[in-house]
């Protein structure tokens, strides 16, 4: 058997059409919802690009212009069937397993804007220890992170109260310390608060530098 450390993951990340991203920031971002939306999928792609433990990124996405500054970074971009976040997922994996049968493959979130390479290395070494596994969000509610071994049928069971889904499926539930960034992914200004304070990656950082260059405490609808 391999050991965890020598085990390299197939990483799905899926990317909604960024018209559909990140609604509930509207009122922070004006306009510039959808740069935001996609500086933070650029984030989440280059730290996991960035992580030992992975070998590949799989972008699930319908939306051109998330594709492109995504494939530049080194994603290998698939075109979302537009059938939901789930299928969306599947039709990662399923790719991912004709590049790489032998690989685990993970689902991954887009909106992990201060997600460290190490602490996600840290979640995939214990998920290579369980046939499936989950990260479940800050919030103890969703979930950033879902994994099966090799051979395993991928089952992701994304959206609302995801954490419950993923344990009533026999998924392993992973809390590990140190994976702070992994557990934080944003929908809310309060998300993009508590992300701040880890230390955003610099495509997030350098959107919120331009949006707030305050630093977000002028008050109003400012983060």
């Amino acid at each position: 058997m391999l050991k965890p450390m020598s085990i390299r993951w197939s990483l799905v990340i899926p990317v909604k059409t960024l018209v559909a991203a990140k609604t509930r920031l509207a009122a922070a971002t004006g306009p510039h919802r959808t740069r935001l939306a996609v500086a933070v999928a650029c984030d989440t792609v280059t730290a996991a690009l960035a992580c030992p433990a992975v070998a590949r990124v799989i972008v699930v996405t319908a939306d051109p212009a998330a594709a492109g500054p995504l494939a530049g970074l080194g994603a290998d971009v698939v075109h979302d069937p537009d059938r939901g976040l789930n299928t969306a997922l599947r039709t990662g994996a399923a790719h991912a397993v004709r590049l790489a049968p032998g690989d685990p493959v993970g689902a991954l979130q887009a909106d992990l804007p201060a997600l460290r390479p190490a602490e996600l290395a840290i979640a995939l070494g214990a998920a290579a220890e369980s046939d499936q596994a989950f990260v479940p969000d800050a919030l103890d509610v969703g979930t950033t992170f879902y994994g099966v071994r090799p051979g395993r049928p991928f089952r992701p069971r994304f959206g609302g109260e995801s954490r419950a889904k993923h344990l009533a499926g026999g998924a392993k539930e992973l809390t590990p310390e140190g994976i702070d960034s992994l557990r934080r992914d944003v929908d809310t200004p309060d998300d993009l608060r508590a992300a701040i304070t880890l230390g955003l990656g610099a495509h997030t950082a350098a959107v919120v530098a331009e949006l707030w260059p305050d630093g977000g405490d002028g008050g109003g609808d400012q983060v």
